[in-house]
């Protein structure tokens, strides 16, 4: 792509947000691992907001999912009353700005500041990951209570599967994926069979965030979840497809600079410590278990595969996309035991 000052595309939303307030200065406050670009914009009254430039995916699931979202924000009860950050609202709609011309189709949201607490550690002890457990069933449990009252959602993971194997019928589809494309309708296939078989498409489909590094969300000294700002992969599915990540948050080697997303942290006993600690609070059936499998799978399908070059910096989606067919893929019949987590719970 060629450079795009992405900061004057930020200022042109403002203005069409609210041109009364003066912008003195714009941050680049990005991770810098995706192709998203985060920015602290201050006034000259020196207060400041956030705003969210991102041209992954589609602007219409970008305005569903905020719109989602901003609600989950309002209507979630205590003690989450405030966990999320709320985008900015321009009369009773959502503001979302669309820059479009012949290079690029980028959006902008703005978000009000959140507080933020304490970050989790690099490594959490065991009564840390029992106490992250508790508080993630029951943000889950708040989440499945208001799941009636939130926007429709038209993002689900067969849908999700499909559109990959349409790109393998596209010439630019081909071409990424070539000499994968078998490899990819093998997995695709497991996955629809195995999504059937479990009745994956009974499960309640709740808010979930699904990227839980620790960088994303603050704890409160008391190790509460107290607030929640990234949601580049915001979805409503199955409570599942927040676990892989929760999983490596909890996994002994701890958080890592250099990483990646081997299927291990799903077995460890550090997982099946958070996971009890779960199911005391909210508790888990055993399909929802033996789904864990094919939302890995999944995960690996469409994050990675279908979406990596799209959302991932270059140099992160080339290593991720060689290790999906190199070792995640590969690994996935023999590396997964549900009946170990099964008997863990009691199931």
């Amino acid at each position: 792509m060629p450079f795009i000052d992405f900061t004057a595309i930020v200022k042109e939303a403002w203005q069409a947000y609210d041109k009364t307030r003066e912008i003195v200065r714009i941050v680049d406050i990005s991770a810098k691992v995706s192709t998203n670009h985060v920015y602290r914009v201050t006034f000259n009254d020196r207060s400041f907001i956030i705003a969210k430039l991102s041209y992954y995916g589609q602007y219409e699931h970008f305005v569903e999912d905020h719109s989602i979202i901003n609600s989950l924000s309002n209507n979630l009860p205590a003690p989450f009353e405030n966990f999320l950050a709320r985008s900015l609202m321009k009369g009773n709609e959502l503001f979302v700005y669309r820059f479009k011309n012949i290079v690029l189709d980028a959006w902008v949201v703005f978000y009000r500041p959140i507080k933020i607490k304490q970050r989790l550690p690099r490594r959490l002890d065991e009564e840390q990951i029992i106490k992250l457990g508790e508080q993630v069933a029951l943000f889950h449990k708040a989440c499945n209570n208001i799941r009636h009252t939130l926007p429709p959602s038209s993002k689900t993971m067969q849908v999700d599967v499909n559109s990959l194997l349409y790109q393998l019928d596209t010439e630019e589809g081909r071409y990424e994926h070539r000499m994968h494309e078998d490899e990819i309708q093998k997995q695709s296939a497991l996955f629809n069979e195995g999504f059937e078989k479990l009745g994956a498409g009974g499960f309640d489909k709740i808010p979930v965030f699904v990227d839980w590094n620790i960088g994303n969300f603050s704890v409160s000294p008391s190790f509460r979840l107290y607030s929640r700002w990234d949601y580049d992969w915001f979805r409503m599915d199955t409570r599942m497809l927040d676990f892989y990540f929760l999983s490596r948050v909890v996994s002994d080697i701890g958080d890592r600079t250099v990483f990646s997303y081997n299927i291990g942290p799903l077995t460890e006993k550090r997982f099946l410590l958070f996971l009890h600690a779960y199911h005391e609070v909210y508790p888990l059936t055993e399909n929802e278990i033996r789904f864990l499998k094919e939302v890995y799978r999944f995960f690996i399908l469409n994050y990675v595969i279908k979406d990596g070059r799209y959302f991932f910096h270059e140099i992160f989606a080339t290593k991720l996309q060689k290790e999906a067919y190199d070792i995640y893929l590969p690994s996935i019949e023999k590396g997964f035991n549900a009946d170990i987590i099964l008997k863990t719970l009691g199931l």
